[in-house]
């Protein structure tokens, strides 16, 4: 559905005609060579956004991708416009599982169109913004370009940051003298780093693309504003690799630390089998129901047998202490 749309000249949004051939004539013919139409639309449906790219001559390919979603972040050169896909973060907690939703935007002559799949980012903020800062709107429609895409990568570093906490108090946890099953929060963060990273990388090429000036429908005076978000995307991919690999070391800690603490485990178990085993095998001699076992008939005999087992547990419970097996 659309959610606004609104034609903008001189650095201030206008009236503008309800019919989209209308509201586009009027931007490209107001004499403001900035002026720009920015349609907004949240999830459409493929017969209506089919009526926009009529009117606003999008090519069918980058159209099937907006409509279907689930495309990964690019940027495309098409006759007539560029066609741009980010990745939102539909979750802020790195303990939940991390969930993608999408914003396209294409960006032409005189025109801006942002398509938004998820809960995640709503864009009413961003127009708020940029309608408050109108020398940014002098910019023409690569103000919107940018100001959705700093907008979506300012999630980027929040989540990063909150990522990088959860990790460091995984890792203070993992080796700490407490004993505990660490392999399942170190695959949730694994999981949510790969994610993380399908979203962020694939923006590397494309945000220096629009940093260096190799695209043609962005504004010289926009290309400086670029930078910041190109710095971010390069931060967050930094951070995904090294969370990846720390997950990695991390993961593999843990599985050594649980198979020494198995084998500490073993060591204890089989020390007090043996110390068990002494009273064990004499209470097993005499056991067996000999009628020729003299000393059965001394008198001090159940005092001695029972001395004889006391000392061989204390001797060997000693000795294992010595060695560390208890």
């Amino acid at each position: 559905m659309i959610v606004d749309c609104a034609t903008y000249q001189n650095g201030r949004r206008v009236a503008a005609p309800e019919d989209l051939s209308d509201a586009l004539a009027q931007a490209r013919s107001c004499g403001d060579p900035s002026a720009f139409l920015w349609l907004g639309l949240f999830e459409p449906e493929p017969d209506e956004f089919d009526l926009v790219a009529r009117e606003f001559g999008l090519h069918p390919l980058a159209v099937e991708d907006a409509v279907s979603a689930h495309q990964r972040p690019k940027m495309e050169h098409y006759k007539g416009s560029t066609f741009l896909v980010f990745k939102t973060l539909l979750e802020a907690d790195p303990h939940h599982p991390l969930q993608l939703g999408e914003i396209s935007v294409f960006l032409g002559e005189n025109f801006v169109i942002t398509v938004r799949h998820g809960s995640a980012n709503p864009l009413s903020g961003v127009r708020h913004r940029v309608e408050g800062d109108p020398g940014l709107l002098e910019h023409g429609p690569s103000t919107v370009l940018y100001a959705v895409a700093d907008s979506i990568v300012d999630t980027y570093t929040t989540y990063a940051q909150l990522m990088q906490d959860s990790i460091d108090q995984l890792e203070t946890e993992v080796f700490s003298p407490v004993r505990g099953d660490y392999g399942g929060p170190i695959y949730s963060l694994k999981r949510n780093a790969i994610v993380f990273a399908r979203a962020v990388m694939p923006l590397v090429m494309p945000t220096k693309a629009l940093v260096a000036g190799e695209e043609d429908r962005v504004a010289k005076e926009s290309q400086p504003y670029f930078r910041d978000v190109a710095d971010h995307v390069l931060r967050a991919t930094d951070a995904a690799r090294e969370w990846n690999e720390l997950l990695d070391h991390m993961l593999d800690s843990d599985r050594s630390r649980v198979s020494v603490q198995q084998n500490d485990d073993m060591r204890r178990i089989s020390a007090w089998a043996a110390i068990l085993a002494v009273p064990t095998a004499i209470a097993g001699i005499y056991g067996m129901n000999f009628d020729d076992m003299p000393e059965l008939h001394y008198h001090y005999s159940y005092y001695i047998v029972l001395g004889v087992m006391a000392t061989s547990c204390v001797v060997l419970y000693v000795l294992l202490k010595r060695a560390k097996w208890l």
